[in-house]
Parts: structure tokens; sequence; C-alpha cells
């Protein structure tokens, strides 16, 4: 006596197996609603390979974006082989995720594994299975990041050692910057800052950094002990933080000076840099 298929069950033989539901479904249609058997059915044909790799860890990855007139998203995606990430295959793989995280607005994992590829039938997630069983590797969503962009601001990206490291630049105040901007975000990947301003720099971290250079000139007199503690803490936020810090293609300017002399009413307001493994 064969089962209805409700949608209901074929989520129970997805949540089980991990295989992509349009697959469950034709297990489920296959063997009449039986979810024991599907799952024997699934095995049989090789479509439930993908469950053991589940759990193998994935160090390796990539990161994509993709961009429009209104926003722009990055992804990264893991596999357990740099060998797996280096694939034609895969790489199609991580920008289509880019691109349908873009069309579909996608603020995190759970929304873009459901959501759908353009022209496509099959959700991200089935297609991640998919690519799972076909490169016998382990393959997982790991992050997204949705940002709208800003009428008056220039965009630069840059995507470092075959997408191991992708950086962005977002320059307020005008249009027509993008080149500048995309210097920066190289300039990103070069000097990995920490923060923006150094009102982002967190208390406790600036508390611990004064307790250094205070440690540091003992000793030395007290009239100029809050001198010599004050410059140090001005050459630590030159270090981490990114409108300070020398700009790697003219270490004459600060990247503030960089971005004045191009516009005075431009601003830098905003970066990324996302690093595989972070």
């Amino acid at each position: 006596m064969s089962t209805k298929v409700t949608a209901e069950l074929v989520k129970r033989l997805r949540d089980r197996t991990g295989v992509g539901m349009a697959k469950c479904k034709k297990a489920l249609d296959e063997t009449g609603g039986d979810i024991e058997e599907a799952i024997n059915f699934l095995r049989k044909t090789g479509m439930a390979s993908a469950v053991k790799k589940e759990e193998r860890e994935t160090n390796e990855g990539a990161i994509a974006f993709a961009e429009n007139e209104s926003a722009l998203v990055f992804v990264e995606v893991n596999a357990e082989t740099d060998f797996v990430t280096q694939n034609e295959r895969f790489k199609s793989f991580i920008q289509t995720v880019a691109e349908t995280a873009l069309e579909n607005s996608c603020t995190d994992v759970a929304s873009l594994a459901n959501a759908t590829p353009n022209g496509a039938t099959q959700t991200i997630e089935e297609v991640r299975v998919d690519q799972v069983q076909s490169m016998g590797e382990n393959i997982q969503l790991k992050r997204v990041l949705f940002k709208e962009k800003k009428q008056d601001a220039s965009y630069g990206l840059y995507s470092h050692m075959g997408g191991k490291i992708v950086c962005a630049a977002e320059i307020s105040g005008g249009k027509g910057h993008d080149a500048l901007a995309k210097d920066i975000a190289m300039h990103i990947a070069a000097e990995a800052p920490e923060y923006l301003l150094p009102d982002e720099v967190p208390a406790d971290v600036k508390a611990r950094e004064e307790e250094v250079a205070r440690a540091q000139v003992e000793g030395k007199p007290e009239n100029i002990i809050d001198k010599i503690v004050e410059g140090k803490l001005r050459s630590f936020y030159e270090q981490i933080c990114l409108v300070h810090q020398k700009f790697v293609k003219d270490p004459s300017q600060s990247i503030t000076q960089v971005v004045k002399s191009a516009g005075s009413d431009l601003e830098l307001t905003w970066f990324l840099r996302w690093q595989i493994g972070e």
C-alpha cells in the first residue's frame, strides 16, 4: 500500500539523508512513500553518498562576490582540499552562489541555501548536495554578507590568491572613484586593517595597549610619560585602523590623505576583508 508523498514526507527524507528535495521526492515516488525504502533507493542509486561526506572537515575554500547598481554580496564556500577549490566546476558553483545571493537579497546562509538560481529548478542547497556527490568532497556554505550600496558612493572590490582573500572599500561623497576604491581594497588585502577608525577599537583593546605602553616607559619623568604613551597609541592606530594606515602605493600619505586628495568631500566609510579560515 502506497503512502501519499507530501511535502512534509519529502522534508523528513531530506533531513535524514541530506539529499536535495527533488531527488527525495523522486525516491519516495519510486518507493510508494515508504521512507526507509526511499533511503535504500537513494543509497543504491548513489544519491545518498553525500551523507557521510557531510561530516568531513572543510578547511579550504574560496570567496566570491557579485554586484549590481544597488548592492554587493560576498559568499564563502568551503571544501576539504585546495584541489577541489581550483576545479572549474567549484569556481562556477561558488559564482552561482554569489549571484543567487545577490538576486535574492540573501542575508544569511539559511536563506541562501533555500534560494533558487535564476532560471534553475534546484535550490542552492540541492545544487550543493549534487556538487558533493560529483566531486567526492564535503562542500559547505560558510557565510554570506549582503550590503546595499549608497547612491553617492564609489566601490572597489579585489580578489587575492584566487579568492582566498577578498576585500572591498566604500568611498562616500561622490561616484566615479571606483578605481581609487579598488586601490584601497588592494591595500586592505596587503595591510589587513582590523578597524576603520580609532573610535571603533574596543575599550578593552585600547586599555591593554595603553597598559603595555605605560609599562614600556616606566622610570621616565612623569611630565613626558603621557606624551610618550599618546605617541605609542597613535602608532598603534596607524597599524590597525585603515584611515590612519600608510598607503602601500605611496607610504608618504595616509589612506585618509589619499582619499581627500581625490576630493575634499570624499570619505572612506566602510571596508571589508574576508579571508578563508577566519
